[in-house]
């Protein structure tokens, strides 16, 4: 899984006084929080993530990552500029980020999953002595929790949280990380038993690959239904086109559909099938089929039909190829 950390840009000015101030006044550093107050402010912003993304159900927009609030203080949990987040009141970092990056693009950051399963997140540029890496070994050897927002979307970001670095590969310029569910199973240094591999691969795909695809494609697909326009968010599942078990079954937006429960069961179950040029198709014998009004008007009235949400970018569409491999298996079951 390829990520992107973003570029880290400073605001510079080169504006000068003609005649400075006799006296110049600085203001007193402020003092970091002590590690109750830290870890304090940790749990209050999972707990306030949790609510705002409807349990993670949803990503979150840039914007409102400002309206955070802990013990009358606004504290921002994502920083404007840059990818890692340190409060001036915490000596180690509350939150990492990784943007958004459209299909194609380049990626100048390589964050990727080791054959250990765990995530490896990049420093900040290649010197491991920056206070930003600094901030991330900290929270290290402290074994603090922290955020990590993944962007789907311009200024949209999944929250996957808590996750905790686990090692430091200074060769690599990078950290390992690791979600709770996996905390303590092994280290990155050490063989990893092949039991204790696939129960990372399945935790780290359910924990962060999943949710990511989720909001990615609910993102692109204006949280309805490809297929019936269904708007509940509650209802709707991040379909993969083929299965993340194929070779090409890859968590990426154009291997995805947003639809509802039970057009994704019917897909999965190959009574719906969608051909490359986004018709959809019914099973031949449940046309002929006579049930209730789920049968006639939610699945037999869309035989031949367009999907009728479609994303706005033409490079988020569905991948012909991928509907073709899915399409084929219809074919040959219906």
């Amino acid at each position: 899984m390829a990520l992107r950390r973003p570029s880290d840009t400073r605001a510079e000015s080169d504006e000068r006084r003609p005649h400075p101030p006799a006296r110049t006044w600085q203001a007193a550093p402020m003092a970091t929080w002590g590690p109750e107050q830290d870890m304090a402010l940790r749990r209050a912003a999972m707990a306030w993530l949790t609510v705002r993304t409807n349990d993670g159900l949803d990503s979150i927009h840039s914007e409102e990552l400002r309206d955070f609030e802990f013990e009358g203080r606004n504290v921002p949990l994502m920083d404007a500029q840059r990818g890692i987040r340190k409060p001036a009141v915490l000596d180690a970092a509350l939150s990492i980020r990784t943007v958004y990056q459209p299909e194609g693009a380049t990626r100048p950051y390589e964050d990727s999953q080791g054959p250990d399963g765990f995530i490896r997140y990049k420093w900040r540029g290649d010197d491991g002595d920056h206070p930003e890496n600094r901030a991330l070994r900290a929270a290290m050897e402290r074994g603090l929790p922290l955020i990590w927002f993944f962007g789907v979307g311009p200024g949209r970001y999944q929250p996957i949280f808590p996750v905790f670095f686990i090692a430091e590969e200074p060769q690599q310029h990078q950290f390992v990380v690791a979600h709770e569910q996996t905390l303590g199973l092994t280290r990155p240094d050490s063989p990893v038993e092949e039991h204790v591999l696939r129960y990372v691969l399945r935790e780290t795909r359910q924990r962060v690959h999943q949710p990511v695809f989720r909001a990615t494609v609910m993102r692109a697909y204006n949280t309805q239904c490809a297929v019936c326009a269904l708007r509940h968010g509650q209802l709707l599942d991040a379909a993969h086109i083929v299965a993340d078990s194929h070779d090409r079954g890859i968590a990426s937006v154009r291997n995805g559909l947003a639809l509802c429960k039970i057009h994704h069961a019917a897909f999965d179950a190959n009574i719906l099938g969608i051909r490359p040029d986004l018709v959809v198709q019914i099973r031949a014998d449940l046309l002929e089929e006579i049930d209730g009004p789920m049968l006639e008007h939610g699945l037999k009235a869309r035989h031949n039909q367009r999907l009728m949400v479609l994303p706005r970018a033409r490079s988020e569409y569905p991948d012909p190829a991928l509907l073709e491999i899915e399409f084929d298996r219809f074919r040959q079951v219906g």
